[in-house]
């Protein structure tokens, strides 16, 4: 039986949806194709496009274009994947006026707007995201409604409903919440049920709640062990909240599969991370400089912004380090990645800050695009341009492996072989 929420996503989705036709054979003509591995890019390329699919990839003078089907000259632009960012809250509610605002926001008025913000995701060139805490489940059904080619937006790899424990982050004073290990099985069970492909456990404390100071453990290494198992049992897998080092190493220690946030990690457990194949998704464009105008547009109180403005220089060391150490790293931004900041999108700022932070700008591309799918287990669908893959395609306007700053010039945006955004 559908939730109330998905009848109402599906609702939106039948008054907002203004797509493009059905994907048919395209071929995209002219461009240089960015190799993710190091290799030479391809230029002057060809890449033929069957429904949602790539049929095939190779020079202008190697491949036959078919007379029936529509090209798109993409001459002197380069093509990368489409975007992924693992750290996405479309029904994002931060302390201050923003929460003032949507104090009382019914679930008819949620499901518009995570169906609007959806649409502007794919349009900045993101056609895959991860939302680890979901209010309502609301991620879940409008990924629903996208897949079925109801709505616009880009595929989306959900936790459903964090798993918060009381006094935790994202609890609320005298709520009891889930507790124990198991109390935390069966509410990882349940998210399971409903069609969570991941689980979200808060470890620590955080930024945008006064629940437990960010560099305490606060989850027991008893109750991690039980949600990671129970999780990867049904084939799901877990992402952890963490600012802290005590409680990220008992969760690599547990098995948990990737580390949001990262806020005052050491080296030794970056270390451990490294050998663990533990990923990290590190959001830095939420505690660095460039996102002031963001805060101060959403009214937010000071205690936020104290608490913010704590730990970037630690969230900043703990990224270098982490790059440094080897860490795996899948770009996330814990903001809308079409967010405007420091004159693009969150995206596009949270690659560069990787750039900046000692990734080359191939690694840098990677972390937004390969590393992303990799850490999702979609790689051979999607996350580099390949034959047999999904057609997600930008085209920009530079080469991104001499600077990462050319993801802020997309003038193309396809998603499975639909073209969304055309501005060439």
């Amino acid at each position: 039986m559908r939730t109330k929420l998905t009848r109402l996503v599906l609702l939106c989705a039948s008054f907002c949806f203004t797509a493009n036709a059905l994907a048919a054979s395209t071929a995209l003509v002219g461009g240089t194709i960015v190799d993710l591995e190091g290799g030479k890019s391809l230029p002057n390329a060809v890449v033929l496009i069957d429904g949602e699919r790539i049929e095939a990839i190779g020079s202008r003078e190697d491949i036959a274009i078919p007379d029936d089907v529509e090209v798109i000259d993409v001459s002197g632009k380069w093509l990368i994947p489409g975007l992924m960012n693992m750290h996405v809250h479309l029904g994002l509610k931060l302390p201050g006026k923003m929460s003032a605002e949507l104090a009382n926001e019914t679930e008819a008025e949620l499901a518009f707007r995570i169906a609007a913000a959806a649409r502007e995701v794919l349009h900045a060139g993101v056609t895959t995201i991860r939302m680890p805490g979901d209010t309502a489940r609301a991620g879940i059904a409008l990924d629903k409604s996208i897949r079925k080619g109801e709505s616009h937006g880009p595929r989306i790899y959900s936790a459903g409903e964090s798993l918060v424990i009381t006094g935790g982050h994202g609890s609320e004073p005298g709520v009891t919440y889930a507790d124990g290990p198991d109390e935390l099985v069966k509410a990882a069970r349940r998210e399971i049920s409903l069609g969570a492909s991941w689980n979200k456990i808060l470890i620590s404390g955080g930024i945008a709640t006064d629940g437990g100071g960010i560099a305490e453990a606060l989850m027991t290494p008893e109750e991690m062990r039980a949600v990671i198992d129970a999780a990867h049992r049904f084939g799901a897998k877990v992402a952890a909240h963490s600012g802290s080092t005590p409680a990220t190493s008992a969760a690599v220690d547990a098995g948990v599969d990737s580390i949001e946030h990262g806020y005052m990690l050491d080296r030794a457990v970056l270390k451990k991370m490294a050998r663990a194949g533990t990923w990290l998704v590190p959001t830095i464009v939420v505690s660095q400089p460039a996102t002031a105008p963001f805060f101060e547009r959403i009214g937010s109180p000071q205690w936020y912004l104290d608490r913010r403005d704590s730990v970037g220089k630690l969230h900043w060391e703990s990224l270098r380090t982490a790059i440094d150490e080897g860490v795996d790293i899948a770009l996330g931004t814990d903001q809308l990645p079409h967010e405007p900041n420091d004159g693009t999108t969150a995206t596009a700022r949270e690659a560069q800050y990787y750039a900046e932070a000692g990734m080359t700008n191939l690694q840098a591309l990677r972390a937004a695009t390969i590393a992303p799918a990799q850490m999702l287990d979609i790689n051979d669908q999607t996350g580099s341009i390949e034959v047999g893959k999904y057609a997600d395609i930008l085209a920009i306007d530079s080469d991104p492996v001499d600077d990462i700053k050319a993801l802020r010039n997309i003038s193309l945006v396809m998603k499975g072989g639909t073209v969304y955004r055309n501005e060439l």
